[in-house]
């Protein structure tokens, strides 16, 4: 009995053990500092639950470098196998993507995806003129190029995969679908699925850590893991549609406090949104004239405000905002840009608001005084009832106490020149 229950338990701990765990996480959308936090954040979460395998989905046009870096850098030294997927089908791994999956012990991809235009984005070719500039300028062109064509063919070479055509989508921007890119020895699998994946991951032995590894995927576990608050709160503010809109309201703001100080509230929210929209533009590479050109195009409608310019000013304001607008982020640099839709929102809501709203302010400040001790003063009242020195004056509706240095009558007409508390000053009025 003790035997049959010994070796009950040895066939149920060799199938525990057999088991495969692994934890699955996804980069949809541009490469930032989210994403490698959160890759930073899978990797350790998949260690502290000894997985055997990390699988990263990609759907991505590319991004920034830096952060592309820290994902490899994680990939290359980890223990555990990392297998990259570009899934769903109509997924892409441009630019950035084409390097991490360069990187990863199993590159995979799904029918009907691509990968490649890898060539980094300022050095994309453009036309200028010859002259002693425009050579310093090829000469840090060629210094970027070659260091990404070596930094790629290390990659190539560290999971023996094909090196000149990596060397052309970087110093060409070629890029292969997935059927050619599994022809071409550029990635390893084409799969389906997930599940798909998986079965012919089954008995593949790949080198991690120069330790070879037999994957073992008949029966696996997956675990979705979650960015968690801090990394969804950081793909928010630094989504250039964001760190755009906490400009604005930072600028706005602070503006309205100046114009109207006490209001606290556009204050407060202007300093908040300006400390977030300053770690932004810290973390995303932005152009300094497009930011100069959103700052100038409100100075100028907030001028078309005071000053009459026959609308000039207003509509210069409105071109100078609007071309800032598109030239303060580099959709290929981010892999994303500020939408054009929203550009122009904000441009007509800013022209709007500083031409009509501001003016309407202005108007108001200059208006005469309807009411307060300002209104009483100058006003006629007429004496109702007299007390020695003192009098009623009927006045704006009301009764009123009133002291005069002049003797009055009962129905005489009097001028208001001073208030005190309740007691009016007055004088008799010149008929």
């Amino acid at each position: 009995m003790k035997r049959l229950l010994f070796f009950l338990l040895l066939i149920t701990s060799q199938l525990l053990s057999s088991n495969t765990t692994v934890v699955s996480s996804s980069i949809h959308g541009a490469i930032g500092p989210a994403s490698s936090n959160y890759i930073k954040e899978a990797m350790l979460y998949a260690k502290n639950q000894n997985a055997n395998i990390i699988l990263i989905e990609l759907d991505t046009p590319g991004g920034l470098s830096t952060s592309m870096r820290e994902i490899i850098q994680e990939i290359l030294n980890s223990d555990i196998p990392v297998v990259t997927f570009v899934y769903p089908k109509g997924s892409r791994a441009a630019s950035a993507g084409t390097y991490i999956l360069y990187a990863s012990h199993i590159a995979a991809m799904s029918p009907g995806t691509n990968l490649g235009a890898a060539t980094p984005v300022n050095m994309m070719p453009s036309a200028q003129p010859k002259d002693s500039n425009s050579s310093k300028t090829s000469t840090l062109e060629k210094k970027v190029i070659n260091d990404s064509m070596a930094y790629i063919k290390s990659l190539a070479e560290l999971n023996d995969r094909n090196i000149s055509w990596a060397l052309d989508a970087v110093k060409e921007s070629k890029s292969l679908s997935a059927k050619d890119a599994l022809k071409y020895s550029v990635i390893d699998i084409i799969a389906q699925d997930t599940k798909d994946l998986l079965k012919q991951l089954d008995g593949k032995t790949i080198k991690v850590s120069d330790t070879n590894i037999t994957l073992e995927t008949s029966n696996v576990t997956i675990l979705n893991y979650e960015a968690d608050f801090k990394t969804r709160l950081l793909s928010i503010i630094t989504n250039p549609n964001m760190a755009y809109i906490f400009l604005l309201i930072a600028i706005y703001g602070i503006f309205f406090e100046l114009m109207n100080p006490g209001a606290i509230v556009p204050g407060v929210l202007g300093a908040i949104s300006g400390v977030i929209a300053l770690y932004s533009l810290n973390i995303l590479p932005f152009n300094y004239a497009g930011l100069l050109l959103i700052i100038l195009g409100i100075s100028f409608m907030i001028a078309e405000v005071f000053i009459a310019g026959f609308g000039i000013l207003g509509i210069g304001g409105v071109i100078s905002f609007a071309f800032g607008s598109v030239l303060l982020f580099d959709s290929q640099t981010l892999g994303n840009d500020i939408s054009i839709p929203l550009i122009i929102a904000f441009t007509l809501v800013s022209f709007a608001f500083f031409i009509l709203v501001m003016r309407l302010f202005i108007n108001s400040r200059s208006a005469k005084v309807v009411s307060g001790v300002e209104e009483m003063i100058g006003s006629i009242a007429e004496v109702s009832e007299v007390s020695e020195n003192n009098y009623r004056v009927h006045c704006h509706g009301e009764v009123w106490s009133a002291t005069s240095d002049s003797k009055l009558d009962i129905g005489q007409k009097v001028e208001v020149t001073n208030l005190s508390g309740l007691t009016l000053k007055v004088k008799p009025t010149k008929e």
